[in-house]
């Protein structure tokens, strides 16, 4: 009997069938965790690509107008409509219902510092806004299973369900972009805001006095200092050039600006500022005599009441009355940098008279006046615009100065001479909350950008200057009119040409 035992006890065979029987249901079970491992990865991809198109249509819409959030998320509601199929649970069909989406106005700096759902960080700082003029980043997250329908959800083969589990998988991928705007196409100076105050209820920022009609017709006159500057300032920016003279003449820095971003730049240097704004008048002064780079070349209308001393490259003011630059504003206000609008139509009688044949004003509609009014006078640039516009930038202005607008100093092409050489895009800074920023190369984020007109060339203070023009004499201020800004409230003319928008995955 214990013989019996004892050999059925050895007897080893059939055993492999039974490690089988045990160890199958685990091969196969494990088999199907690899499948499924699988198609989540799969899905997973599928899904983030998906979330990274949304977050990015809609960072590209956040410009920081009034409606960005509404054009976001229509640009996520656009994307939908593709109805594409992202899970297997229930054949599912990807829907608004299904992402957490949230708006906000800047990221923690380290990507390991998660957002709560309400969009606060680990330090208490709240991220999230529903301010369409604050927000520059969107967060798209896939909700999971127990959220609206869980487009993230979807079944497993393995039956989970038998250990005590679900049999379905919650991929919830998450991505956030953000608004990029640089612009390429400045000149490397800004200007001060002139409606920037001490008091926030009266202080007002570049775009808001526009959409007011504040900066309409007015004469800004800024003036370049090396410290303590404020409204009626100028100042440098690090640009990408040799010279701040190739910057002034044509038009750009050199390198692309980020709109939130800028960082000033020190020194003196007087004389290339006047002579690279001066080309546009068709003034070649110093070593710019000569000059045949189309970069260099003049306005369409350079007439600026020239007296009959004045050439190439030396400009005097007639003080006879035979010929009249755009006029001066009335009212200057040293605090603020600048003069009352044009008050009235008689404004413009005495230049239109010496400049076209004693003609009659013909009373210039104000086309470039942001609340589109048709009781204002036309501003300087509104004028300039109807000189060329009608063919009489070739009328002669009374004797002795006989001065015409059409160009004739530039030694290149002169068929390439362009109405907008008188405009140019330029930075506007909050001078007086920013003045510690100013003179240390130090990043600062601008109020916004401004196009603006040169009304008439820059000269020295002392005419003893005026022969050496790139020396360090110093300098009148610049005279301009602001033409346009960016932003919700402006004409969109700058924003189209200069600025570049880009969206941008972070995370």
């Amino acid at each position: 009997m214990l013989g019996t035992i004892r050999a059925f006890w050895n007897d080893q065979r059939g055993i492999a069938m039974i490690l089988v029987a045990i160890m199958l249901p685990v091969l196969i079970g494990f088999a199907l965790l690899a499948i499924d491992m699988s198609r989540a990865s799969g899905l997973h991809n599928d899904l983030q690509k998906g979330i990274d198109a949304y977050a990015l249509a809609a960072a590209a819409e956040l410009d920081g107008r009034s409606d960005s959030i509404t054009r976001a998320d229509r640009a996520i509601d656009n994307l939908l409509t593709n109805s594409t199929k992202f899970s297997t649970s229930d054949d599912h069909t990807l829907a608004r219902a299904d992402l957490t989406i949230k708006y906000l106005t800047g990221i923690p700096a380290s990507d390991s510092i998660l957002l709560s759902a309400a969009g606060v960080d680990g330090d208490g700082v709240n991220w999230a806004s529903t301010d369409p003029k604050a927000v520059s980043f969107a967060e798209v997250t896939v909700n999971p299973s127990g959220v609206a329908d869980g487009a993230g959800a979807f079944a497993t083969i393995f039956p989970a369900s038998f250990i005590g589990s679900k049999d379905t998988i919650d991929i919830q991928p998450q991505a956030v972009a953000g608004f990029v705007q640089s612009i390429c196409e400045t000149v490397p100076i800004f200007m001060c805001n002139p409606f920037e105050t001490t008091d926030p209820l009266t202080s007002k920022t570049i775009q808001q006095a526009f959409a007011s009609g504040d900066t309409y017709s007015r004469e800004f006159r800024i003036l370049k200092v090396d410290s303590n500057p404020g409204p009626g300032n100028f100042g440098l920016l690090d640009n990408g050039l040799t010279s701040i003279q190739e910057g002034m003449a044509k038009g750009t820095a050199g390198t692309c600006y980020n709109r939130n971003s800028l960082t000033s730049k020190t020194g003196v240097t007087l004389g290339q500022v006047n002579t690279g704004l001066n080309v546009r008048f068709d003034l070649y002064q110093g070593s710019l005599k000569n000059n045949t780079d189309l970069g260099y070349r003049p306005a369409s209308n350079v007439r600026k009441g020239a007296d009959k001393t004045s050439n190439c490259n030396k400009y005097t003011v007639a003080t006879d009355g035979s010929a009249f630059p755009l006029p001066d504003g009335t009212g200057y206000d040293s605090a603020t940098g600048m003069t009352l609008p044009i008050p009235s139509n008689s404004f413009w009688t005495a230049y239109w008279a010496a400049n076209h044949k004693n003609a009659a004003y013909p009373s210039i509609p104000a086309a470039t006046d942001p609340l589109k009014r048709t009781n204002v006078p036309a501003s300087r640039y509104d004028v300039y615009n109807y000189e060329i516009a009608a063919g009489i930038v070739g009328d002669k202005s009374k004797g002795p100065s006989n001065e015409v607008g059409t160009p004739a100093c530039f030694k290149g092409d002169l068929t390439k001479a362009d109405p907008s050489r008188r405009l140019m895009n330029m930075a506007i800074i909050d001078c007086k909350a920013n003045q510690a920023k100013l003179n240390g190369h130090t990043a600062v984020k601008p109020d916004g950008y401004a196009s603006v007109f040169l009304n008439s060339p820059i000269q020295k203070q002392n005419a003893k200057d005026d022969d050496d023009p790139e020396g360090t004499g110093a300098e009148k201020p610049i005279s301009l009119e602001i033409v346009d800004v960016d932003g919700g409230f402006a004409n969109n003319t700058l924003v189209d040409k200069a600025f570049r928008n880009e969206a941008q995955l972070y995370r």
